[in-house]
């Protein structure tokens, strides 16, 4: 029996529209706008895609967006300047240096020059602490998107075996903290894992994050377990340019219980994620109740 298909696009409307109606209350109620600004360096034809989405969909919601685009050889020093400037505006609750910067710019320096309580990618240092000590921070998006569809689909994740395969700081890591968080049982396999089919065999719940083509076949998922595909790849097949996961999606579907699709999965909840973040970080810097549903 084919697996359920869950719908990161579908759910990541109804996570905006979430967002769109706490913004609305805000404007309302306290005559607040929560603020986004995005900082892109360089031209990178990715990144300013990506940019020009996160800006589209902050003012959908009715969030202040502000892109600040930098020439691609400027300094370090003007880079950190035009951060400080923003940590300091009360306009902008969010701050974003889209990633990667360009190779003379220091990315750990940068990340965390930003406030930690602005720093809506959830990657600063302290966030990064607070995280794993099970205390309140601001969330990585991506994993962050994970979590409210394995929540949506499962409703208590208590007890469950969950395989993260990948153990990067900007999925891997942060993913197995929310699932510990969940109480799930949780183990990060990587490169190095001996005998890594059997270790995701024993997993109901998969979250592939390694960045290589359909790397996950089906016979290494169990039988009913539910499979989130974070991996974003692009490949040639057929003459053609085509976007596949990391996991096998066709073999996969077939034994999983629930998978998400590339596209059409996780990238869609990463921006939504992004708003909830900026929303969030609006309420706790006016010392407001937090947005239910839009948190870890």
């Amino acid at each position: 029996m084919a697996a359920t298909v869950i719908d990161g696009k579908a759910f990541a409307v109804r996570i905006r529209e979430k967002v769109a109606g706490h913004v609305a209350r805000l404007k309302e109620e306290h005559g607040i706008t929560p603020g986004l600004a995005v900082v892109l360096v360089g031209e990178d034809p990715a990144s300013q895609v990506y940019v020009r989405s996160k800006g589209k969909q902050t003012a959908e919601v009715g969030m202040k967006s502000v892109e600040h685009k930098l020439d691609v050889d400027t300094a370090e020093a003007d880079l950190l300047a035009l951060i400080d400037q923003l940590n300091n505006d009360p306009e902008i609750h969010g701050i974003l240096v889209q990633l990667p910067l360009p190779k003379h710019l220091d990315e750990d320096l940068v990340i965390n020059a930003i406030s930690p309580a602005k720093d809506v990618d959830g990657f600063h240092i302290s966030n990064v602490g607070l995280l794993s000590t099970g205390q309140k921070s601001m969330v990585p998006c991506t994993p962050l998107g994970c979590l409210m569809m394995l929540r949506d689909h499962h409703g208590s994740l208590s007890g469950l075996n969950a395989v993260v395969i990948g153990r990067s700081n900007i999925v891997g890591k942060p993913m197995a903290q929310l699932l510990l968080g969940d109480s799930c049982t949780v183990t990060i396999a990587h490169s190095r894992t001996k005998d890594i089919a059997d270790v995701v065999r024993r997993a109901d719940i998969v979250i592939a994050a390694v960045g290589r083509p359909e790397m996950v076949p089906g016979d290494w998922i169990k039988p009913g377990a539910t499979v989130i595909d974070v991996g974003i790849n692009r490949i040639e097949r057929d003459g053609k340019n085509k976007l596949v996961g990391d996991v096998d999606y066709a073999s996969v579907s077939e034994v999983a219980g629930a998978i998400t699709p590339v596209p059409g999965g996780v990238g869609p909840m990463t921006i939504a994620c992004l708003l909830a973040n900026t929303v969030t970080a609006c309420a706790r810097a006016n010392g407001l109740s937090e947005p239910e549903g839009l948190t870890a």
